[in-house]
């Protein structure tokens, strides 16, 4: 167990990159051999566009990898969190750890970026696409990822666990982030019963839907429990699906500087 962790915590950048392209690039050849919906688009184009939010994202990463560093030292120093206060067994406290990173870091702000319009404006970016597919996955406003990484600080901070829980965390992020968005077409039946446990493509999908409620619904990243546990999960007929907003044109979705200023544009009217 020790040595499985400490891959993970010495794990170098480069090869989180290569497990990022590794990903998306199955969910590419996965699109071309089962497609859920027959998309009419320039793929190149539309993947070039949510591409550049990729780049946003990889420097915050940067930054709060830095920031991430003097938070493990200080509470190892203080013996803070929770992790610190009890005695388990190894196994056991990953499990903890794992369980609250993805409900504080994944699943709540998931439910706070759509609850409040200032928040809700940022994370528009990112359900205005209205061909999603693999890319998607990396379609976030800078200030909505750097939201986002300020709550996975803050389920550290709860947790108390070590560096090698949370690069084991976010490495097991990865494939869940783009096989959710990836437009593939798995059998129903399997889709449903993963999705009992599990967040699967078929359901992350009525979560894109151009209006509530199925937009305010599947907050979840890596499990379904919470999603279940709180009333906000769906499962019906992913063919009734349309992507995008209703308060935005579609031909919006690919200008890149329009997306950039969605959460600053006072014309767009939103009743959050």
């Amino acid at each position: 167990m020790d040595t499985f962790l400490s891959f993970f915590e010495n794990m170098p950048a480069w090869q989180r990159f290569v497990w990022i392209v590794i990903c998306m690039s199955s969910g590419f050849l996965l699109e071309l051999i089962t497609p859920l919906f027959t998309f009419k688009y320039k793929r190149v184009r539309h993947a070039g566009v949510n591409l550049v939010f990729l780049t946003t994202t990889l420097m915050i990463n940067v930054l709060f990898g830095l920031a991430t560093v003097g938070v493990f030292s200080w509470m190892e120093a203080n013996r803070f969190g929770l992790l610190h206060w009890v005695d388990f067994p190894v196994w056991v406290e990953l499990v903890i750890s794992l369980l609250v990173f993805d409900l504080v870091a994944q699943y709540f702000v998931h439910v706070l970026l759509h609850k409040y319009k200032w928040m809700w404006k940022l994370h528009m970016v990112h359900h205005s696409d209205t061909h999603v597919d693999v890319t998607t996955g990396t379609r976030h406003h800078p200030i909505d990822f750097f939201l986002r990484e300020m709550f996975a600080l803050l389920a550290v901070l709860i947790t108390g666990a070590p560096l090698a829980f949370y690069m084991f965390y976010r490495v097991i992020t990865i494939p869940f982030t783009y096989f959710t968005h990836a437009n593939i077409k798995l059998p129903y039946w399997f889709d449903k019963s993963l999705s009992y446990f599990f967040v699967t493509p078929n359901m992350h999908k009525f979560h894109h839907h151009f209006k509530r409620p199925w937009t305010n619904s599947n907050y979840g990243n890596i499990l379904s429990i919470w999603d279940r546990m709180f009333g906000t999960f769906v499962y019906k007929n992913p063919r009734d699906i349309r992507f995008g907003l209703d308060v935005l044109e579609d031909t919006t979705d690919e200008n890149i500087g329009f997306q950039f200023g969605i959460p600053f544009n006072k014309s767009i009217k939103t009743d959050y």
